[in-house]
């Protein structure tokens, strides 16, 4: 089960974090990589890593904030491989603050990247899924995309978190007539180079023990799994879906 030999993969945010695990979790399955990020040196060094796995791999720099540049993205992806099966919207950055502390200029900021990006990927990756009549959509968004939080104050990014979720629902529907699936995956606690300053702190840690049912952040690896099944044919049956992978977070 499971197996993405000869299907290719696109992945926003793939130069670290999230975006650079699932790369390596894709290639480990056989799919071909298509890897987007701004700091196209990352991106090469990781695409030599994952051809060493037998995998063809193509390093794209983009900006996802710039819908020309995802254009742009989309068009070498298909002169390479001539298809896109799987995307993964894993790119996104956030300034920190609250409702009442917030700028204009935070708010925009957050927005365009975790939010805004998401369309515009969207859109134009899945445009070449619509030729082929197949595709999958996997949205990276979070758990504060579904819940509040009292530990930090991060208005901009619950709300374009929460935007990312009902977009997927809404993308859902108005694809499913090309045989094209989205879903959504709402990461808990991950240390990733923007997240570890923050829970690496004690206080942070506290929190985190309190209100975390499995009492640990997560793991490097533990997105892939979900994200590899919604990829998957087997998951044929399952668009629309929310799926939280937080150590039990928002079930209490």
């Amino acid at each position: 089960m499971f197996n993405l030999k000869n299907r290719v993969v696109v992945i926003s945010g793939a130069s670290s974090g999230l975006g650079a695990q699932m790369a390596r979790g894709f290639a480990v399955q056989g799919a071909d990589l298509v890897i987007t990020a701004r700091r196209i040196e990352r991106l090469n060094a990781l695409a030599e890593e994952l051809r060493a796995t037998g995998v063809k791999v193509l390093p794209v720099q983009c900006d996802v904030t710039d819908p020309v540049q995802v254009d742009a993205a989309a068009a070498a992806a298909e002169k390479e491989f001539g298809k896109v099966d799987v995307l993964v919207n894993c790119a996104g950055s956030a300034k920190n603050a609250g409702v009442l502390e917030m700028t204009n200029e935070e708010w925009d900021f957050t927005m365009s990247a975790d939010l805004d990006s998401v369309f515009y990927v969207t859109r134009a990756f899945a445009k070449i899924m619509k030729k082929n009549n197949y595709g999958r959509i996997i949205n990276i968004a979070s758990m504060y995309g579904l819940v509040g939080n009292p530990a930090i104050d991060t208005v901009a990014y619950h709300a374009s978190k929460g935007g990312v979720v009902n977009f997927t629902r809404a993308v859902a529907a108005e694809l499913a007539k090309f045989n094209i699936t989205c879903n959504c995956i709402c990461p808990g606690y991950f240390a990733t180079e923007l997240t570890e300053d923050v829970l690496k702190t004690d206080e942070f840690t506290a929190y985190m023990k309190a209100t975390v049912p499995l009492g640990r952040y997560g793991k490097t690896g533990e997105l892939n799994a979900g994200a590899i099944f919604l990829a998957s044919d087997e998951a044929s049956y399952v668009t629309g879906v929310i799926l939280p992978i937080d150590g039990g977070y928002t079930a209490i």
